[in-house]
């Protein structure tokens, strides 16, 4: 049966120095949940303007749900800008205000979020008091409570992220995340391993995901941990990977399937997603299960 998930947040352009896409990473994990046969469903704001018209119809083609993209009065279609290092490293800078910082509640959301498997949302939605209204607001409806931190400077408050944190049951960060959010709540720790139970324990998070780019990823589970050392691939350019990573390790929760075999198919993901080009390039299911078959 398809799982239903809800995400949360903001939806966008990447311009690049010579193209631009659409994207943001809420609706990136929302296009891979889809393509892994599940029923994503994003909340987020758009311009009345061209870019967001486009961005409407682009999902419609995509046969994703629209109505919950709502249409801000006084506020632009979301950008970023994009720049790519000689790794495929990508950074961003980030237009502001812009549509999906004023996402509204609704009578429409509330059994939405309600009757979801997973409410997925970023901590760059929350940058405004508007949004971030909405996003508390709905947190208290859901089921389960998906958390994937996005550090974008200077796009966050530490006491908002430690609020979002203690609302997840499953929290996913990079490791530069995951201790600068520590050190920021006090750890003394140094490994991080004991990042992870320092953070487990703080916000009573019994789930917690940490990607460590070409390294792979640990995924701790009420005081286990599970390891997977990542799939080597030449980079065309990272963005996104995180994103499908995420979709796929939590389509695989959903399911309940083993947690290591979870881990892996979603270091598996992220690493042909980090081989091509652009945030969501397809990925069949022959090279999933092709891909560094022993």
């Amino acid at each position: 049966m398809k799982k239903k998930i809800i995400c949360f947040g903001e939806v966008l352009w990447d311009v690049f120095p010579d193209h631009k896409i659409i994207g943001g990473a809420p609706l990136n994990v929302a296009m891979r949940l889809n393509s892994l046969e599940n029923n994503a469903t994003l909340i987020s704001a758009v311009g009345q303007d061209p870019l967001g018209q486009e961005i409407v119809a682009y999902l419609k083609a995509k046969k994703m749900d629209t109505s919950f993209i709502q249409y801000a009065k006084d506020y632009p279609t979301g950008e970023v800008l994009v720049s790519l290092d000689q790794d495929g490293a990508a950074t961003y800078r980030i237009n502001s205000p812009v549509a999906w910082d004023d996402i509204r509640s609704n009578a429409a959301l509330i059994p939405a979020v309600q009757n979801a498997d997973a409410f997925l949302y970023g901590s760059l939605a929350s940058r405004t008091q508007t949004s971030k209204a909405t996003l508390l607001d709905l947190l208290d409806l859901a089921q389960f409570n998906v958390f994937d931190v996005n550090l974008r400077p200077p796009h966050y408050a530490y006491d908002d992220l430690f609020l979002l944190m203690k609302k997840a049951h499953l929290i996913k960060f990079n490791d530069d995340e995951l201790y600068a959010i520590s050190k920021q709540l006090g750890s003394s720790c140094t490994s991080l391993e004991d990042h992870i139970h320092f953070i487990a324990k703080q916000t009573n998070t019994s789930l917690i995901c940490v990607t460590k780019g070409a390294q792979g990823a640990v995924l701790f589970s009420k005081g286990s941990l599970y390891y997977h050392d990542g799939y080597p691939v030449e980079v065309a350019d990272t963005v996104g990977a995180g994103d499908s990573f995420l979709a796929m390790l939590l389509s695989g929760i959903l399911a309940q399937q083993k947690l290591d075999l979870c881990l892996q198919s979603a270091c598996k993901m992220g690493a042909l997603v980090a081989s091509k080009k652009g945030a969501t390039p397809d990925i069949s299911t022959e090279e999933m299960e092709t891909f560094f078959t022993p």
